[in-house]
């Protein structure tokens, strides 16, 4: 399955969106852009942006309202170790409460992975971060990336980024 995100200002995103009836599409705000985000096997027709292979899927897209992108860096020496590792995980957010989707991307264009989560409601996702599935699900990454395997495998600190489904009320108006 393929994955592509593309970024710009909503109106112009919602242009696209409507030109593409093939696969699953999800339009998301952040603070700064729109993302369009389009799961398909077929390939995308965005004409820029990012491509992804999704190695991991559960759950459908067009249920979530907020959306967490943990952004990952990855060495080409680390991939194989860091797809293991996700292959092999525990599932836990499976089951919360208000979880609905994770895709684990793999980077077609760049080094950086997306763990991307959806959840029906932001309260959802702070809720599964204070949890202990949450603990369970990360403890793997405080125990095995001690300093030198962390250097080897992650060439910089991954980073957040996060989206709402609707547009900010002082954006609507």
């Amino acid at each position: 399955m393929n994955f592509y995100m593309t970024f710009g200002t909503a109106g112009f995103l919602e242009g696209i969106q409507e030109g593409i009836k093939d696969g699953e599409l999800l339009l998301m705000h952040g603070d700064d852009n729109t993302v369009l985000m389009h799961e398909t096997p077929e390939q995308s027709s965005f004409k820029s942006g990012k491509k992804y292979e999704v190695l991991d899927a559960v759950g459908e897209l067009s249920k979530g309202s907020y959306a967490v992108l943990n952004n990952i860096p990855v060495t080409d020496e680390g991939r194989p170790v860091f797809e293991y590792r996700f292959k092999n995980r525990a599932g836990l957010i499976e089951n919360e409460q208000g979880f609905a989707a994770i895709r684990v991307l793999r980077p077609m264009d760049s080094d950086t992975y997306v763990i991307l989560t959806l959840w029906e409601d932001i309260k959802y996702f702070k809720q599964w971060q204070e949890s202990k599935a949450y603990n369970k699900a990360h403890e793997k990454r405080e125990n095995s990336e001690g300093g030198e395997q962390k250097q080897q495998v992650f060439p910089r600190p991954s980073y957040v980024t996060t989206y709402h489904a609707q547009l900010p009320e002082e954006e609507k108006e």
